[in-house]
């Protein structure tokens, strides 16, 4: 058997499958396996992992296709076009700089998608930006 798995690479493959790093009892069962023991648990993380991305991707598909179609539910409720259907959506918010846009656009489970990033250059060019009141 033919063994790629990482002592040291481990934790990070543990953290992106659930979330956080295995400590305590979880890293001494990794650190107490065989070989072999350790290299079925590593296949069965990156299966995992292959499974959440897929899952992820779906996800946000799914959330781009419901984001697109409210935007065409606010142009015929009457936005006229789909900047002003952008600015329909966020009007409620409050935006000091583009993180506030990044966050709004994060909240719709798009931001990492190239659909998102280029929603996030399109809002920061319309919406009204407050300036932060430090007192």
């Amino acid at each position: 058997m033919e063994f790629t798995y990482s002592d040291d690479c481990f934790s990070d493959l543990f953290k992106d499958v659930n979330g956080f790093r295995p400590r305590g009892s979880l890293m001494d069962d990794w650190n107490d396996r065989t070989p072999r023991q350790k290299q079925e648990l590593w296949n069965a993380l990156c299966d995992e992992l292959e499974e959440n991305t897929k899952a992820e991707k779906a996800a946000e598909v799914v959330a781009i296709e419901k984001f697109e179609a409210r935007i065409q539910d606010i142009i015929e409720l009457g936005a006229a076009n789909r900047t002003n259907a952008l600015l329909w959506m966020s009007g409620t918010e409050t935006f000091y700089n583009v993180q506030c846009v990044e966050h709004f656009v994060w909240e719709q489970g798009i931001l990492f998608t190239d659909y998102g990033k280029q929603l996030v250059k399109d809002l920061a060019a319309i919406v009204d930006y407050k300036e932060y009141d430090y007192a």
